[in-house]
């Protein structure tokens, strides 16, 4: 029977366990993007505490797009070396790191005045209202180089591996989606059709990087919002990029909207009917492709990953806000698989000043 920290080969990344650290922002970059002390340690935490492939906050690709504040850019060649010695610390102890490239476009609250935003059509998002500038033939042309050039600028500075991000109601994510994209030419209408800059990019890493570096994928289940991505064309896009040689699956879901129930980042999740709460979606996408599946959101308890492990085809595990407040929580399970995580799924560590444990902060404040 395979174990949750048994050594694995993904797409010749070797990695310690199954358990990996899914790509969730920070807000501890600086004003361009770059790499901080605060983050560099936040990241290297992690690395000690036992996670086997890890993942910074999304990065941006372009110079004119920092979509939040505290964003990690990797749109020019400056960004490398800081990154090469951030890469080099995460190996030293003993864990593999992958940066997940992103376009944010209209969900974003940050600054949009002013800048040019880019979606597939100029539909108001239901969380910022930001109506995006529909993008033309060239201009989606111009973002998927920059997805390559980003893609080799994170080889050359160390990365295991890079991830494109097409989940949550940002560019690529929208794309896929019914409800945001509305276009009536090659890139809108049929799934084929708004899976094609998935398609496009993908290619231009390949031929940025070469076949053998790996790049993965994250996806949304489904939009879980009217009109959104349904669960039966994300599996269909799952194969599609299946048979394009995605070298992994993560599987996540929902779009931010005004109703709390479509957002991403379920909270009040200690039940553990309520944990790992994309395990149907994932599970399904796992019978369906040839390429490992990654399962976020609301994995809190190690012993119900074992049993998912043993039971389903879902090859790995990824973590988010319970290495916010424990970032040896996977050193702690592998000492002892009952040990509880300390993080609540309260969504307090989601604060402007830079993304910690509430537990942390409220002790912090009483020293």
């Amino acid at each position: 029977m395979p174990s949750l920290f048994e050594s694995t080969n993904l797409a010749g990344m070797t990695l310690r366990n199954r358990l990996m650290r899914s790509a969730t922002w920070e807000r501890m970059a600086d004003g361009q993007g770059r790499l901080t002390p605060r983050l560099e340690r936040t990241l290297l935490d992690i690395a000690e505490g036992g996670a086997a492939l890890i993942f910074p906050g999304y990065a941006f690709v372009t110079a004119q797009e920092q979509p939040n504040p505290g964003m990690l850019g990797i749109y020019d060649d400056a960004c490398v070396p800081d990154l090469e010695r951030l890469t080099e610390g995460v190996h030293q102890r003993g864990a593999a790191i992958g940066l997940q490239l992103a376009y944010g476009g209209s969900f974003t609250n940050y600054r949009p005045e002013g800048r040019l935003i880019w979606g597939p059509s100029a539909v108001p998002h239901p969380a910022t209202e930001v109506v995006p500038q529909p993008m033309s033939l060239g201009d989606i042309q111009s973002l998927v180089e920059a997805f390559a050039l980003a893609a080799g600028r994170a080889q050359r500075a160390g990365f295991d591996c890079v991830q494109m991000h097409s989940s949550h109601g940002y560019l690529l994510s929208q794309f896929l989606s019914p409800y945001f994209n509305r276009r009536e030419d090659a890139y809108g209408g049929s799934l084929e059709n708004r899976c094609r800059i998935h398609r496009e990019i993908l290619a231009a890493i390949r031929r940025e990087t070469g076949h053998s570096y790996p790049v993965l994928i994250k996806i949304n289940s489904a939009d879980h919002m009217p009109g959104g991505l349904s669960a039966a064309e994300s599996l269909e896009a799952c194969r599609i990029l299946d048979g394009l040689g995605i070298d992994g699956i993560e599987i996540s879901g929902g779009v931010r909207t005004k109703d709390p129930d479509t957002y991403f980042v379920k909270p009040h999740i200690l039940k553990p009917e309520r944990q790992s709460y994309y395990r149907p979606y994932a599970e399904a996408v796992a019978r369906a492709v040839k390429a490992p599946v990654i399962l976020v959101g609301g994995n809190r308890d190690a012993r119900m990953l074992q049993q998912m492990l043993d039971t389903t085809a879902i090859a790995y595990f990824s973590l988010s806000r319970t290495l916010i407040s424990e970032p040896d929580l996977v050193n702690r399970w592998r000492d002892d698989s009952a040990h509880q995580p300390r993080c609540r799924s309260c969504n307090q560590c989601f604060d402007p000043a830079g993304h910690i444990c509430v537990l942390d902060r409220k002790a912090a404040q009483k020293a």
